[in-house]
């Protein structure tokens, strides 16, 4: 397929405001209410926009076998879920989604009914939106093409510096507050306190994702277990050679009394 870095902007974009609005409709169903949902302030989801244009580029040799496509977008887009989710806590020293309590989930990261969907979603993608969306922008006159595309940029990279921003300050904070405490629980409620006294910002973030818990002290707790573990199996190893060299010793012994009987059987001494 032909590659115009215009168009396949503006196609990221599009999906990440659909994503964006399938979040949004998705907590005004469950909790009743307008949720900002997302890492950035305006209207979009990034991972979604990612999602769509990596099954877009490697996908289209799929087109003609849709139980092929439908495992393959599977694939992509929880592959892309899963270190999403894994860089964004090594980045910003938190958890922001946690899937630890559903069924058949990869280290709470990913889980079977949310990927699901994602193989769904790739069909929908390159059988339907694909081919409207990208009929659509192909026509905009170049000039209006470049205007859009300039504009759309500079709002979203300006989006991405200042939410990046308000990102970092939840990972200075918790490594701030990591120093004096030691229980995951207490930094978690406490980074969550001192977010809702920040800028509206701040508190957009902890409304977007309520259940962030900072991993700092789960890091530590980790390092703590394996040592632990460490500690324990050193101390089973030397129990079991001491256990062993007193099996040997008494062998020994035993051994060496049935020699000295032996001898003194032979000169007939007593014993």
């Amino acid at each position: 397929m032909g590659i115009d870095i215009r168009i396949y902007f503006l196609l990221f974009l599009a999906y990440t405001f659909l994503g964006w609005l399938m979040e949004v409709i998705g907590k005004l169903i469950t909790m009743k209410k307008f949720i900002n949902r997302g890492f950035l302030i305006g209207p979009y989801c990034p991972i979604y926009g990612t999602g769509a244009i990596l099954i877009t580029f490697l996908l289209n040799k799929y087109v003609d076998d849709p139980i092929t496509l439908f495992i393959m977008a599977i694939l992509v887009c929880g592959i892309l879920e899963y270190l999403t989710s894994y860089f964004m806590e090594k980045i910003f020293h938190a958890r922001w989604w946690d899937y630890s309590q559903r069924r058949f989930n990869i280290n709470g990261r990913v889980c079977l009914n949310t990927i699901i969907p994602f193989g769904l979603l790739g069909m929908f993608i390159m059988y339907v939106s694909n081919p409207f969306l990208i009929s659509k922008l192909e026509v905009l006159p170049k000039l209006y093409l470049n205007i859009l595309t300039g504009i759309l940029l500079i709002l979203y990279v300006i989006d991405y510096i200042v939410s990046t921003n308000v990102i970092r300050y939840v990972g200075k904070t918790t490594k701030e507050i990591g120093k004096d405490l030691d229980n995951t629980e207490e930094i978690t409620n406490k980074v969550k306190e001192i977010l809702i006294g920040k800028s509206r910002l701040h508190r957009r973030l902890l409304k977007a994702y309520p259940t962030i818990q900072s991993i700092k002290v789960k890091i530590k707790e980790k390092q703590e277990e394996i040592k632990r573990q460490v500690k324990e199996q050193k101390d089973e190893i030397k129990e079991n050679i001491k256990i062993k060299k007193e099996k040997i010793k008494g062998k020994m012994g035993q051994k060496g009394r049935g020699t000295l009987t032996q001898k003194c059987a032979r000169k007939g001494r007593p014993f």
